[in-house]
């Protein structure tokens, strides 16, 4: 589709896009799959859009920008908090060997569940349930993304977090965000802010 190697093209050149295998996730997944139909002439423009329940899909550039900062490896076991349609979930199945990504709503558990198969992905596995939770049935995690704006990083999720793991998250109460990116140490929690966000809120 032209307008999906003008978007990935686009974030290429901006600097969002940085490693070809994350370039090839984005153009192995269609986003127009994880939209609603009302919505699909918009499916390729760098914005984010309503996906019902009051929640939206990310832009595509800050999907681009979370998954190159996740530091996504072919071993990864993640953890997803806030599902949504499906599609981060998605991008992340083609880079990781399994993801757990848990949602507070059942319609749209149901709407990400359509869309993956709907797609052929299978090593996503959609979870209802309070996300600032964490999933403890499968930890540790080497990886978790939280993709809700969050008031605070939950011991939770640092709980369920492999030592050298990757956490992130947009954390502040506000209508902005900071997005954080945390690694667990023997010493502690290595922390960077890598810049504001807007995220929905994260619900439990």
């Amino acid at each position: 589709m032209r307008d999906k190697k003008e978007l990935v093209q686009n974030l290429k050149n901006s600097g969002y896009l940085k490693t070809q295998k994350v370039v090839k996730a984005f153009i192995d997944t269609p986003r127009d799959d994880f939209i609603p139909k009302k919505s699909r002439d918009y499916a390729y423009a760098d914005q984010p859009l309503p996906i019902g329940k009051g929640q939206t899909i990310s832009a595509p550039h800050m999907v681009a920008m979370m998954t190159e900062l996740l530091e996504p490896e072919a071993k990864d076991k993640v953890l997803e908090v806030g599902g949504g349609s499906g599609y981060q979930a998605a991008i992340l199945s083609r880079l990781v060997k399994k993801v757990y990504s848990i949602e507070v709503d059942p319609e749209l558990v149901s709407f990400a569940k359509a869309n993956l198969r709907r797609v052929g992905i299978k090593n996503v596995e959609m979870i209802l349930g309070d996300g600032s939770k964490g999933y403890p049935k499968e930890k540790p995690y080497d990886k978790i993304m939280v993709t809700c704006a969050t008031p605070e990083i939950f011991d939770s999720w640092i709980n369920q977090l492999k030592m050298r793991g990757v956490l992130l998250a947009p954390v502040g109460g506000g209508f902005y965000q900071e997005l954080i990116k945390v690694r667990k140490t023997k010493k502690g929690l290595e922390q960077r802010n890598h810049g504001g966000c807007v995220f929905v809120p994260l619900r439990h």
